[in-house]
């Protein structure tokens, strides 16, 4: 029985970066000298184990067979006969299949080294095809690859074979929640913008999320935004959104607020006048597909609705801007209101050649919230006890004030 060290943990080892987690294969072993040993059995599908003392996982050299469409469409065989080369051929990536023994030799039947060095994604073989997850995890890893050592490219013949995965329908058959799990990390990269460039470039957006891949060719006032592409404007937006360490939610909501101006009418462009309505609805559609989390969906639902009055705030009278902490319900998730801000930042700065122009909304909004926050309902509730309907508004009435007292305060502080 012969163990090795595969996958990502060798691959970032020899990218220079940290290693988060070490899988091992296991080579001429049975499940039963594995619970010999004291190992742990964990896997449903194909037999893994969990080492006695380190925890880490240890799997059984496999084969696998394509039995049925989409990724769980497969039969695994595992024997003490299959060798490490049958096992790495299986994996994805030539990068991804070097191996690692005890002595620290390393086992790279497949030239993944020379791929790290040249900074390519390439399959391992013709296997690849029969995965449709492994079209969104290379998208993913070139969001992640993109400056460490230089910018990850996809091989031509990995990019035909991705286009001609979609062409077959085998990205229609990936189900919600691993559709999700992959985008989801691929928006916290560093770099998200090129998971979706190479989404697209495949031909796999169209099919995932058809309301974002719209937007590229859809105009915008060049006023407003330099680089006049709705889908452009969008990348650069998720891409500020990295760079400041931004949450999933706040990342997320960014990604998909200007899905409406995909489906404006084109008399109209490069206006898009009513976009945010239609944002609202397709952002419901696309987290009802995908299954995304509450607190993803309702940040992104504030973000599509809200961020136009985020920019018009300042021109805004008081009681328009209580309204809209109430409807963004900001009085008892304040925190929230703050991140749906930060995607309007975001929104903001992602217009390459305006990318150091000001945008004091947030600071203005900040205080608004803090102000209405002031407020004492409770001392106001106290003069109306047993009169609901009076506390409610009086409470409101006390908040519109507080703004319209922080405004009076900003006016008078303005130059004349």
């Amino acid at each position: 029985m012969k163990t090795y060290v595969v996958g990502g943990a060798v691959r970032d080892a020899l990218l220079g970066l940290p290693v988060q987690d070490r899988d091992h294969v296991v080579i001429g072993a049975t499940p039963e000298q594995m619970l010999a040993k004291g190992f742990t059995p964990v896997g449903k599908d194909f037999p893994v184990f969990l080492h006695p003392h380190t925890h880490e996982e240890y799997a059984l050299a496999r084969t696998e067979r394509k039995t049925a469409a989409g990724y769980k469409g497969f039969v695994f065989h595992t024997d003490p006969s299959v060798t490490l080369e049958q096992d790495l051929i299986r994996r994805d990536l030539t990068i991804n299949a070097i191996a690692r023994d005890e002595h620290g030799v390393l086992i790279d039947p497949f030239n993944g080294r020379q791929d790290l060095q040249n900074g390519v994604f390439r399959h391992v073989s013709a296997a690849f095809e029969e995965d449709p997850v492994r079209i969104l995890r290379l998208a993913r890893f070139a969001a992640r690859f993109s400056v460490v050592p230089h910018a990850f490219a996809v091989a031509p013949e990995t990019m035909n074979l991705m286009r001609m995965m979609v062409e077959k329908g085998e990205v229609d058959a990936l189900v919600p929640e691993r559709i999700w799990q992959e985008i989801s990390k691929g928006l916290m990269e560093k770099k998200p913008s090129r998971m979706f460039e190479v989404l697209r470039e495949c031909g796999a957006l169209e099919r995932i999320i058809p309301e974002l891949n719209a937007l590229w060719g859809v105009p915008q006032p060049a006023k407003y935004h330099p680089e006049i592409d709705t889908g452009v404007h969008i990348m650069a937006v998720i891409d500020y959104a990295a760079e400041q360490g931004f949450s999933l939610p706040i990342r997320f909501a960014a990604l998909l607020h200007d899905l409406g101006k995909g489906t404006t009418d084109p008399a109209i462009w490069p206006r898009h006048h009513g976009h945010e309505e239609r944002s609202v609805d397709l952002v419901k559609t696309v987290c009802e597909r995908w299954k995304v989390p509450t607190d993803c969906r309702d940040l992104a639902l504030m973000t599509a609705r809200d961020h136009g009055n985020v920019g018009r705030s300042q021109e805004m009278r008081a009681a328009t801007l209580q309204t809209m902490l109430e409807r963004n319900d900001a009085f008892r998730k304040p925190q929230r209101f703050l991140d749906m801000l930060k995607a309007s930042e975001a929104d903001c700065f992602g217009r390459p050649g305006l990318e150091n122009i000001q945008f004091p909304q947030v600071a203005f909004l900040t205080s608004v919230l803090n102000a209405a926050l002031s407020v004492n309902a409770g001392a106001v509730a106290q003069q109306y006890l047993g009169q609901a309907q009076k506390i409610a508004e009086a409470i409101r009435i006390a908040r519109i004030d507080a703004i319209r007292q922080l405004i009076n305060e900003r006016d008078e502080a303005l130059p004349t």
